[in-house]
C-alpha cells in the first residue's frame, strides 16, 4: 500500500473518530475511546507504575475527615487521637503522614506499586480484604514473623478496625496510595453503584 492511499484511509478513520457529528460517528468515537483507555492507556499506566490499580476510585467514607479539604486537622485529632494512641502513635507523627486529613468518598487516588519492605507506618495502602473490592487504609502497626512483614490498617474514620485489615500478608497489597489526582471525579462511576449498598453506606460522607 503506498503512501496516498494509506492518508486516505487515514483521513477517513480521522473523519469518523472525531469529526463526523451523526449518531453513527458518536458510537464510534465512544467505541474508539473505551478501547484506547481500556487496552492502551490502562496497561501503560499499570505497567509505569507496578501494580494492577493505578487509578483507585475511594467507594466508601472509611478515611473521610469532617469538612473534608477544609478539614481542621486539631479538631479532627481531639476526637479520634485515642484509638491511634493504642498504637503508639502521636499528634506530631500523625502530622507527617501523607493524607493527613484523609480523603473522600469519590476521590480517585494515584497508586503504585509497593516494596513491601519499605512500608511504613502512617503509609495508605490498597489491598485484598476477602471484600468484593480492595480497601484503601492507613497502616498502624507492622510486624515482622520469620523475616515476613504483616501490616495492620485503620480507616481514619472507622471507630476501630475491621477484622479483615489486621495482620495482612504482604502478598495481599495491590499498592501504595501517592496523592489524590482527581477529587470527586470517581462519582461519576460510583453514583451507578450506590442503589445496590446497604442504606447506610450510600450517599455523600458526613
Amino acid at each position: 500500500m503506498d503512501l496516498k492511499k494509506l492518508k486516505e484511509y487515514w483521513d477517513k478513520f480521522w473523519f469518523i473518530v472525531w469529526k463526523d457529528d451523526s449518531f453513527k460517528g458518536w458510537l464510534i468515537s465512544l467505541a474508539f475511546i473505551f478501547v484506547v483507555v481500556k487496552f492502551v492507556f490502562f496497561p501503560s499506566l499499570s505497567f509505569v507504575t507496578g501494580t494492577i490499580i493505578p487509578l483507585a476510585i475511594v467507594e466508601s467514607c472509611s478515611m473521610y475527615h469532617d469538612g473534608n479539604l477544609l478539614s481542621d486537622f486539631d479538631s479532627w485529632w481531639q476526637l479520634n487521637q485515642e484509638k491511634y494512641s493504642e498504637f503508639g502513635i502521636e499528634k506530631n507523627e500523625f502530622e507527617s503522614f501523607s493524607f493527613k486529613n484523609g480523603f473522600n468518598k469519590g476521590d480517585i487516588l494515584f497508586i503504585t506499586g509497593a516494596n513491601t519492605k519499605n512500608l511504613e507506618i502512617g503509609d495508605v495502602i490498597i489491598f485484598y480484604a476477602g471484600l468484593n473490592y480492595p480497601v484503601i487504609h492507613r497502616i498502624v502497626k507492622i510486624e515482622e514473623i520469620s523475616g515476613v512483614r504483616f501490616f495492620s490498617t485503620l480507616g481514619d474514620h472507622n471507630l476501630g478496625q475491621l477484622g479483615s485489615e489486621k495482620s495482612i500478608s504482604e502478598d495481599k497489597i495491590i499498592g501504595k496510595a501517592q496523592l489524590k489526582a482527581l477529587p470527586y471525579v470517581g462519582w461519576i462511576k460510583q453514583i451507578f453503584f450506590e442503589a445496590k449498598k446497604p442504606s447506610s453506606e450510600r450517599g455523600f460522607c458526613e
